[in-house]
């Protein structure tokens, strides 16, 4: 295990919000972290990296211990031929929260990085004290066109091909034709070309593609939660979504609230896919107010051994402290036999 290497980023909670690294199981991992209190992991989606929480970072870790991986394949982590499924990120999510010493977590996942936090909480749900979802993927099968494209055979060409400087100067014309049209796409399209500009090399392109894989088809995702998110009775859960979002339409956002009976549901109506980017101080807001009004999950193995035989939420009393609006109960802990 190799020492936090030294950089230069962000302050919060008196420390700097540089780039980090360890080794685990040969892999050097690179994270951002700072301050110190209950830890809130954020975990980013495909293509991207942990600098995508750049704007929430120092502000959240004034009050909380915060973490930001860059995913194996991802940033500056290593990029090596090897399993890029939700299980093998659920996996190295809590190895390296093992490494840094951290138990207990909130976690907080966008995109690919919401299907890998809900994962992480199907896996280990001893270690998840609140799970929020932001724009995720794993809730149905639709997911936008240009990701179902990506997963096809020759799709390493055609990102490569993106990076040439008479397509990028087209792609810059059509995000300016996009954005003054006001589309759903356009308020995107600065974001989804920064992902792309962050695949500079073979071995990035090739990550990317076999991450995609894992979950993305020419038909759509390949699976979703809805066959286990019963499990998630006791699990206090927020989603968070743009209205604007073209990339995981917002429908996907009441259909997870619906199949979570108790979940939050925060919509931010004219954000896209990245609303955290689009509007982080009131990200910032409601993510605080989700974790001072909730009450960390406890586990029973027991009762999590009932929900697999019977497959039936049971009573759902509050898990909130005081009093709050409908619009932001949660579901109730996981109570012992």
């Amino acid at each position: 295990m190799t020492p936090p290497s030294s950089g230069t980023g962000q302050r919060g909670g008196g420390s700097a919000i540089r780039l980090r690294h360890r080794t685990v199981h040969g892999y050097r991992r690179a994270f951002r972290m700072a301050g110190k209190g209950r830890a809130i992991l954020l975990i980013h989606g495909i293509g991207d990296s942990s600098d995508t929480w750049r704007d929430v970072m120092p502000g959240l870790a004034r009050s909380y211990r915060v973490i930001a991986p860059d995913l194996l394949g991802h940033g500056a982590s290593d990029k090596p031929r090897a399993d890029y499924s939700l299980p093998a990120y659920a996996n190295g999510m809590r190895d390296l929260l093992g490494v840094l010493g951290v138990e207990r977590v909130t976690l907080v996942g966008h995109s690919l990085g919401g299907a890998v936090a809900m994962q992480f909480a199907y896996q280990f749900p001893e270690r998840c004290e609140r799970l929020v979802l932001v724009g995720t993927g794993g809730i149905s099968h639709q997911v936008t066109p240009l990701l179902r494209a990506a997963s096809l055979p020759g799709a390493e060409l055609l990102l490569m091909a993106l990076r040439l400087p008479t397509m990028r100067t087209q792609l810059g014309l059509a995000v300016k034709a996009l954005r003054f049209l006001d589309t759903g796409l356009g308020v995107d399209a600065p974001d989804l070309l920064r992902v792309v500009d962050a695949l500079p090399d073979g071995t990035s392109r090739s990550a990317f593609i076999r991450t995609l894989r894992a979950v993305v088809d020419w038909r759509g995702q390949v699976g979703t939660m809805l066959d286990r998110c019963y499990l998630a009775q006791g699990m206090p859960t927020m989603l968070v979504w743009g209205g604007r979002d073209q990339v995981v339409p917002a429908t996907h956002a009441g259909l997870g609230h619906v199949a979570m009976p108790g979940s939050r549901l925060e919509i931010f109506e004219n954000a896209g896919h990245f609303p955290f980017r689009t509007d982080p101080q009131r990200f910032e807001r409601v993510l605080r107010d989700f974790i001072a009004t909730t009450e960390p999950a406890p586990y029973s193995a027991e009762q999590w051994r009932r929900l697999l035989r019977n497959r039936t939420p049971g009573p759902r009393p509050s898990a909130s402290r005081g009093t709050a609006r409908a619009t932001t109960e949660t579901p109730p802990a996981l109570r012992p036999a």
